[in-house]
């Protein structure tokens, strides 16, 4: 009886050896049960290209769907769940998703986790007058392309064998990322110099109008989790009466009252404001939609704010 235990257990240390050495050859979870790679990523704007980047080598997830707001988003049991069951995890950074740093310095630690705008040099980076980092650069598409660069060199570290393929995807995606961009700068600049004021509820558009020679006026700060005093609203009703600006904008993922608010008190001093549409900031459309693509949304903004500022409503 003795003798046969012992077999016994020398078994099972030879089975865990072997098991041991097949990981330490080098062999890696291939991703979900279709042999894909897993990748989670915090927002709509990084999982869509990613998906198309990778094509059918991965199985792409957003935790964050349209008109959730990133940065006062906290993170579910679920959630952490799906973080930690993934292969890779993408996020924006630049403490734009600012309540998830400890899952991913934790989760960091056992498999790949970037934030991909964390790769743009620090020169190319608007700040406000704290200092601090505006992290909304997917609305600059030489710089969004700069992020997703980064993305795509994980893909090729965690899949070497796919690498051209994901190089040729990536290509082929940034030519149609290149083609939005000289649309976007034809059509902006049809709109008068004088009209070229983009009022929004909050500051996410700096990006954006660095890139189009546009002024942005946001009541809050580069974050939501900022207040909107009274001051706010009065300087921005202020600007919208010295450049007679037709027309201000709503945000899908932001509470429309404080813009509602600027509509209101610049038509008690004589000037008829429009509420120009809705943009997509933070977050995209529903899923499905031309708007739930990252080149949908953003033509969406552009033809939005070309039509408001022209003065020819909605």
């Amino acid at each position: 009886m003795r003798k046969l235990r012992k077999g016994i257990v020398l078994a099972g240390l030879l089975l865990s050896l072997l098991v041991f050495a097949a990981c330490s050859n080098g062999e890696k979870d291939d991703g979900n049960a279709d042999g894909k790679i897993n990748v989670v990523t915090t927002i709509a704007q990084i999982a869509e290209p990613i998906s198309i980047i990778g094509g059918d080598h991965v199985a792409v997830e957003s935790l964050m769907g349209p008109g959730v707001d990133p940065h006062l988003y906290k993170a579910t049991q679920g959630d952490i769940k799906k973080l930690e069951g993934s292969d890779i995890v993408f996020y924006s950074g630049l403490n734009l998703e600012g309540n998830m740093t400890e899952a991913f310095t934790r989760i960091g630690s056992k498999k790949p986790v970037l934030g991909i705008s964390e790769s743009i040099p620090t020169e190319k980076l608007l700040t406000d007058e704290d200092g601090a980092i505006d992290p909304h650069v997917w609305f600059d598409i030489e710089l969004w392309k700069t992020s997703l660069e980064a993305a795509t060199e994980e893909l090729k570290k965690f899949a070497p064998e796919y690498a051209d393929e994901f190089d040729a995807n990536k290509e082929s995606y940034f030519k149609m990322l290149d083609e939005l961009l000289a649309e976007s700068k034809d059509k902006l600049a049809q709109i008068p110099e004088g009209k070229r004021v983009l009022v929004t509820a909050h500051d996410a558009f700096g990006y954006f109008g660095r890139a189009y020679n546009i002024e942005v006026v946001g009541l809050q700060g580069l974050s939501t989790e900022d207040e909107i005093g009274i001051t706010d609203i009065d300087d921005t009703i202020n600007i919208l009466m010295e450049y007679k600006i037709p027309a201000v904008f709503v945000e899908s993922s932001i509470n429309q009252n404080s813009i509602k608010a600027v509509i209101e008190g610049a038509g008690k001093q004589g000037l008829d404001v429009k509420l120009g549409g809705e943009l997509y900031s933070d977050a995209m459309g529903d899923a499905g939609t031309e708007e739930g693509t990252y080149l949908g949304m953003y033509k969406h903004n552009v033809n939005t704010i070309h039509k408001a500022l022209l003065g020819e409503g909605n």
